[in-house]
């Protein structure tokens, strides 16, 4: 299987929610609405990179990733939210994650952002130069998988606030 990564396109989006809701389907930690918050960030013009990994052989999509604009209390710009990350569950583990993730932390160099947060398995994450901040904050998250990486010298420090999108419930 050789993968692509591009932008989403228009005809993508109805493939891009059955493939994150079959993503998360199983997920331990879910909220199981990553299907919604994708939609709604797309919806409220919040999804700042959206990329998918596309099969070339079948011209399936396998993966797709989200990056959306986050606030951070002390005022800090130029900061991102990584995710929701979806790969189908039959493809996990051949890669396919670790391209999204190289090509999301390529384009948010691309586009001159001071940073991205996630929340996540620490141990999965740390490889793309992730890890735990006690800088930033996101109240009600064990602080072990709130993760930041910085572009630039100066981390911020305060409260992580994502868009509204991140509570969807349908």
């Amino acid at each position: 299987m050789k993968i692509k990564i591009r932008d989403e396109a228009l005809d993508d989006i109805p493939v891009i929610e059955a493939l994150t809701k079959a993503a998360f389907l199983n997920a331990e930690h879910s909220s199981h609405t990553e299907h919604f918050i994708v939609n709604q960030l797309r919806n409220a013009q919040q999804l700042t990179i959206s990329l998918v990994a596309e099969d070339t052989d079948t011209h399936s999509l396998a993966g797709h990733v989200a990056v959306s604009p986050v606030n951070i209390s002390d005022g800090a710009q130029g900061w991102y939210g990584l995710g929701p990350i979806s790969v189908l569950p039959e493809l996990q583990g051949l890669g396919i994650g670790t391209q999204l993730m190289q090509a999301a932390l390529a384009r948010l160099k691309d586009i001159g952002a001071n940073g991205c947060v996630l929340l996540g398995d620490p141990n999965y994450y740390a490889r793309f130069g992730f890890e735990p901040s006690a800088q930033l904050i996101l109240p009600d998250v064990p602080p072990e998988y709130f993760q930041a990486i910085s572009f630039v010298k100066r981390m911020p420090e305060g409260v992580v606030t994502y868009h509204a999108a991140f509570h969807a419930e349908n």
